[in-house]
């Protein structure tokens, strides 16, 4: 495969969105490109399973190291398979990757279970472990959908370094104003991780759109996991610290 080719289907329109000074420029974005590096998306990955490890036992699902070890596994296996950059598109990777961030998923969501029962039959919880506790879910909770935004915008970073799909399923501000980019500009992990964080802290979209219905419907479950951990966690500490 030759990554350097710029050809791209012939449904697409090559001259729209093309920078006046350079007609018939195609941004990386649609064109074949060198693979993402794995490191930023390896480093989210570490750290939503210490996250994980760094909540006390009765916040995180039992066996207590069972889906923790499962996500590592599966991350050494993605790792062996693309050690530096994303460029082997092999089926098995791809349900590797998908099953480790489901994975992750679940953990996510049974803690963030177990806190709610917790902060709803025990009124002696400290407010700063409930902070702490409530911080550790919340964040974990953006980094996981950060990889879910990741994995599943136009079918995962590979088919994205490969051009393999022209439509994509969120439109960052780049993709509106390519004179304004670096010519190789195209969406990485962090472009994710960042949409991940805004639509946590502001409960809906910002800079970066969704087209997809089903990115619609994954911006708008983050939203509601991060109310809730906002809205109860935060509330409850907040009301306890308060007077009276």
């Amino acid at each position: 495969m030759d990554m350097g080719n710029d050809s791209l289907p012939p449904s697409l329109d090559l001259g729209r969105g093309t920078p006046p000074s350079e007609p018939g420029f195609i941004p990386a974005w649609l064109r074949q490109t060198p693979g993402e590096h794995r490191w930023p998306a390896a480093i989210a990955i570490l750290a939503a399973v210490a996250l994980q490890l760094s909540l006390p036992g009765h916040l995180a699902p039992r066996p207590r190291f069972l889906l923790p070890g499962i996500e590592l596994l599966l991350f050494v296996f993605l790792v062996i398979g693309n050690p530096v950059r994303f460029s082997r598109d092999w089926k098995v990777l791809r349900y590797a990757a998908i099953s480790l961030v489901a994975v992750a998923s679940v953990a996510t969501a049974w803690s963030a279970v177990l806190l709610v029962q917790r902060l709803v039959t025990d009124d002696k919880i400290r407010p700063l472990d409930l902070l702490l506790w409530g911080g550790a879910i919340w964040l974990t909770n953006v980094i996981v959908f950060a990889l879910w935004f990741w994995e599943m915008d136009r079918g995962g970073p590979v088919s994205r370094a490969c051009a393999d799909k022209v439509h994509p399923d969120f439109l960052f501000t780049p993709m509106t104003v390519p004179e304004m980019v670096h010519r190789d500009w195209e969406p990485g992990f962090v472009d994710y991780l960042y949409l991940s964080f805004t639509n946590a802290t502001a409960f809906s979209p910002t800079d970066t759109l969704p087209l997809s219905r089903w990115a619609k419907l994954t911006m708008m479950a983050e939203s509601a996991v991060s109310l809730l951990t906002v809205v109860l966690i935060v509330a409850r500490a907040v009301n306890v610290l308060g007077p009276g």
